[in-house]
């Protein structure tokens, strides 16, 4: 019985003690709050708290925080605001370089460079925060809103972001991702999954962006082969803004009103989605188009999935000047745009003796949706009509991708 009692007290002494040291750190805008969140920020143990109260902070400096399992919140988005419009220094407003991070109810306004970057975290959630360029489009304002790169266990929920120059929501060189219940307006890409394992991306609205939803691949980088990304339940509508990239950005090529783009990427299903209102393009499947000496990359996209998807409107404003796509496709569909492009393009030992079963691309229950894609052998010789359009062709059984689960 004593021995019990010796444990029992032990347990409580190491609660206890937990408990005293874990602290909530309340602070109130002031005239020096860029020094005072700085360094509560630094001086944060794991456990701790960092509260905002109501009210709006400026900025002059970008502030960081490399503590580990920590929480920094504020009072919500459109009570507790960073304003870094002042922003004379720092890559971005907000960096966080620590595991188990928890940021939620603040915003993020006119960031010099990116808004909330996070590097190499392994554990990071973002909920109900919003990230926002206040000056309308332009190619002036940040990269990126929501920017985690190299990190695991990735959640980002109930988030809001406008303005980016580059991607609203971009999640890259990760693994184990889950975007959800979120809403990506007036950015050039609204949510981007780049160079990405395990991704879930659901319940969002991207609307009035260049491009609603991006999953992508891209070379020279160290981590590539994209794939296990699922795109469900999310509304891809209505994007119609101009993009506004600086010249040379990659999604600089995307044209305005595309809806949901794959490029490069493997085992992508895209389901249950409203995709509408896009005037180039609801949805286009891409094979990345650029010489690349990067011999350990593969541009060809293969295993996807688009399925149980609501098609709208779509094709009705192309916008052939941008990029190649949109110019490309109103002349091969004759002003015809599709719903659904795919450009066909395959490494030369499928063009020439097919796809394996496992890679081929599969479209299945679609409603209406309109097909085109390109048959790239008749497309080099003359006399052929390169333009394919039986969606049929592609009807398959469906091969459901496991649900993401965050650790």
């Amino acid at each position: 019985m004593g021995k019990m009692k010796n444990l029992l007290l032990m347990t409580l002494l190491v609660l206890s003690s937990f408990s005293i040291s874990a602290k909530q750190i309340l602070l109130g805008p002031n005239s020096n709050s860029q020094e005072e969140i700085q360094e509560a920020l630094i001086d944060l143990e794991p456990g701790d708290v960092l509260t905002l109260e109501p009210g709006e902070y400026f900025f002059e400096d970008g502030i960081s925080l490399d503590v580990n399992d920590v929480i920094f919140e504020g009072s919500g988005i459109d009570n507790t605001i960073l304003d870094f419009g002042d922003q004379v220094s720092g890559a971005q407003g907000l960096l966080v370089t620590s595991d188990g991070v928890t940021l939620r109810d603040f915003a993020v306004l006119d960031a010099k460079g990116d808004a909330i970057k996070v590097i190499g975290a392994d554990g990071i959630s973002m909920i109900r925060l919003k990230t926002e360029w206040t000056g309308g489009p332009k190619e002036t304002n940040g990269a990126y809103g929501f920017y985690p790169v190299e990190s695991k266990d990735v959640l980002i929920d109930g988030c809001v972001a406008i303005g980016a120059s580059d991607a609203g929501i971009y999640v890259g060189q990760s693994q184990n991702i889950i975007v959800k219940n979120s809403v990506a307006q007036y950015n050039v890409a609204g949510i981007e999954i780049e160079n990405s394992y395990y991704a879930d991306v659901f319940d969002n609205l991207a609307s009035h962006n260049t491009g609603g939803i991006l999953v992508f691949d891209l070379p020279d980088l160290p981590q590539q082969g994209g794939h296990h990304v699922r795109v469900f339940r999310n509304k891809a509508i209505n994007n119609d803004t101009d993009n506004f990239a600086p010249e040379g950005n990659i999604v600089g090529e995307v044209p305005r009103g595309t809806g949901i783009i794959i490029q490069a990427n493997s085992d992508i299903e895209v389901f249950d989605n409203d995709i509408y209102g896009n005037g180039t393009v609801n949805l286009s499947i891409v094979t990345y188009g650029y010489e690349t000496e990067d011999e350990n990359y593969n541009p060809h996209p293969k295993s996807i999935q688009i399925h149980n998807n609501r098609f709208g409107d779509g094709g009705f404003d192309p916008d052939v000047g941008t990029g190649e796509l949109a110019a490309i496709l109103f002349e091969l569909s004759d002003g015809d745009m599709p719903d659904i492009f795919w450009d066909g393009i395959l490494p030369m030992n499928q063009m020439l003796f097919g796809q394996p079963d496992d890679e081929r691309l599969v479209i299945s229950n679609n409603g209406d949706a309109t097909f085109l894609t390109l048959n790239p052998i008749k497309y080099l010789l003359p006399f052929f009509d390169p333009v394919e359009r039986d969606i049929k062709e592609y009807d398959g059984e469906v091969r459901p991708l496991p649900e993401v689960i965050l650790n």
